[in-house]
């Protein structure tokens, strides 16, 4: 049983060094000639600005005479749209105005453009998850299959990935692969990063296999079960419980690795982090930013993670 001074002294060590660390990182930002500025960083995650209302078509603006709504009728035709609840107005009545044509401002709140790339990279990452596990659970089980043929499959396709580069997979499937097959950008990177992490999970899918021991398969065989019957209910979820910390560990570094697919036209949390930077050149706020909110993500998931272990391991 540990001693309860030695853990609190331990304590104030961990508590020290992170102070250190946080003070070395503020010593090192008043040495850098920069001006910051936090107060630019709010409008990117919630923007006030409010929703631009458009031209839905071609044609004429009717505005009411309090001034509390808006009419467009369409030019040669017969549609007419209204708009009320509006702040500002960028036409006047009898205006002639085309397609896209901004035609008001609707006033309230919206996802600025870093949430809107944070919910790109969840989208992506969740469905690239579910094609990844597919695919490393069938990967896995072909390199621990008699089949030679299902073994020397999964065993090429698990080499290949792993020893090619992830940003190179995605140039071949976007710009190849896609191209052939029409695929849209937000199909290829799922593409991509199913493939590459599939691969993965594929080897911890067989670690996992392995390290059960083999008199598990016998006693499940001589009990009357088929070799699917004994996988599936005996030892796959012996499996899972052995490899869960390392499943987790990948789904992090897939949700990290997303953000390789900002060279593609997708704008993820990444891809947006370098749009502001380009528009406001503050690159010390704007990355920090995202660095933290990658951070909240990967650590919510390692939590959830730590939670499903506890469950399992009373159950």
């Amino acid at each position: 049983m540990s001693n309860p001074n030695n853990r609190s002294a331990w304590t104030a060590v961990y508590f020290a060094i992170i102070a250190l660390i946080i003070g070395g990182i503020y010593a090192m930002s008043t040495r850098v000639n920069y001006d910051w500025n936090w107060s630019d960083v709010p409008q990117y995650l919630v923007s006030t600005t409010g929703q631009e209302l458009r031209a839905p078509f071609d044609g004429y603006v009717t505005i009411a005479e309090d001034g509390k709504s808006l009419t467009l009728t369409e030019y040669e035709g017969e549609r007419k749209q209204t708009y009320t609840d509006f702040a500002d107005t960028y036409a006047e009545s009898g205006d002639l105005v085309f397609r896209d044509d901004l035609l008001a401002y609707q006033a309230g709140l919206k996802p600025g453009i870093l949430l809107v790339g944070l919910w790109m990279t969840l989208k992506l990452s969740a469905v690239s998850l579910v094609f990844a596990l597919l695919l490393g659970l069938v990967a896995g089980l072909g390199r621990v299959a008699d089949n030679p043929a299902a073994k020397r499959l999964s065993s090429t396709y698990v080499e290949l990935i792993r020893g090619t580069p992830l940003l190179v997979q995605i140039f071949i499937v976007y710009f190849f692969i896609g191209t052939v097959l029409k695929l849209s950008a937000f199909t290829a990177g799922v593409a991509a990063l199913a493939v590459f992490t599939g691969a993965y999970i594929a080897e911890i899918v067989r670690g996992g296999i392995q390290s059960v021991p083999k008199g598990q398969m016998e006693a499940a065989r001589s009990l009357g079960m088929s070799y699917t019957q004994a996988m599936r209910h005996v030892i796959l979820p012996q499996a899972l419980k052995k490899t869960l910390p390392s499943l987790a560990g990948q789904f992090i570094n897939l949700i990290k690795d997303s953000s390789l697919v900002s060279v593609m036209a997708l704008t993820d949390l990444t891809k947006a982090g370098r749009e502001i930077v380009s528009s406001n050149f503050r690159p010390f706020e704007v990355w920090f930013t995202v660095a933290i909110m990658y951070l909240l993500l990967t650590g919510s998931l390692s939590w959830l993670v730590r939670r499903l272990e506890k469950r399992m391991a009373h159950d």
